[in-house]
């Protein structure tokens, strides 16, 4: 089942709002104020303003929140036997006598734009010659971290495992979540824990899982830097070139075949 996409602003909704069970009906939130749709089924009354703006429940963000402050020790470390327990990966968590767990969290990178690799080599200056890849999509990756560690420090840590020498800035990361058979898609606050909302989401994969993507939005092109950029025009222009030369093949192809048979009828004739 994909995304849930907003009918008005066609945007992957943060906050996508359902009615009644009867409704199928989704919405951005920041889009919400403008419906207005009086769905409940047939002889039942009519919900009420809250659940249409589904205002009662609060954000799943705000929920774990909440959690956080009520966990004493005792409950962090039965959450934690009960998280491996339920593992089958052996990626387990570990209380330490601090209160402190640690633990693990994979993350998909899903990076549609190339990023600066520092390279093994130096160059003339002696600093690392930097280059630009495209890293394949959907490769995930597994950290070991702590409960201590927010989301800021994830991006930081899974840049340096792949040498990236873009500003972390650019980068954000995302949860992804299953609920009513419809996938959601959600950026996490920088101060937010991953490994935290894991243990609390439990092991499986489908129920929660995190992604790694460039921020939403207009490309923040001052925060490149000058190699950087000449990187991408670098990277644009053999794209361009190989798109010439193809389309410069199809057309030969196609000539040499029009020529063919204009020979062939003529030689008929």
């Amino acid at each position: 089942m994909g995304a849930a996409v907003c009918k008005l602003s066609d945007k992957v909704g943060q906050h996508v709002k359902k009615r009644t069970p009867g409704c199928k009906y989704v919405c951005h939130a920041a889009c919400r104020d403008l419906v207005s749709l009086d769905c409940h089924p047939a002889g039942s009354t009519p919900p009420s303003e809250d659940h249409i703006n589904n205002n009662a429940p609060a954000h799943d963000v705000d929920k774990e929140r909440e959690l956080r402050t009520e966990f004493s020790r005792e409950e962090i470390g039965q959450r934690i036997d009960q998280y491996n327990m339920l593992t089958k990966d052996h990626l387990k968590m570990t209380l330490n006598p601090t209160g402190v767990y640690t633990g693990f969290i994979k993350v998909q990178m899903d990076l549609r734009r190339p990023v600066t690799v520092r390279g093994a080599q130096k160059g003339a200056g002696g600093g690392r010659v930097e280059e630009a890849f495209y890293l394949p999509r959907g490769v995930t990756n597994t950290l070991h971290i702590s409960s201590n560690n927010t989301v800021k420090q994830v991006i930081v840590a899974l840049l340096n495992k792949f040498t990236v020498a873009d500003n972390p800035a650019k980068y954000a990361l995302y949860k992804r979540y299953r609920r009513e058979e419809q996938v959601y898609v959600c950026k996490l606050a920088d101060v937010e824990q991953p490994l935290f909302l894991r243990l609390v989401a439990g092991p499986d994969g489908d129920t929660l899982s995190f992604v790694l993507r460039e921020q939403h939005g207009e490309v923040m092109w001052d925060a490149f830097s000058v190699p950087e950029l000449r990187n991408f025009l670098r990277i644009l222009d053999k794209e361009e070139a190989e798109q010439s030369e193809a389309v410069n093949r199809r057309y030969k192809a196609y000539r040499r075949r029009l020529q063919e048979a204009l020979s062939e009828v003529r030689g008929a004739s």
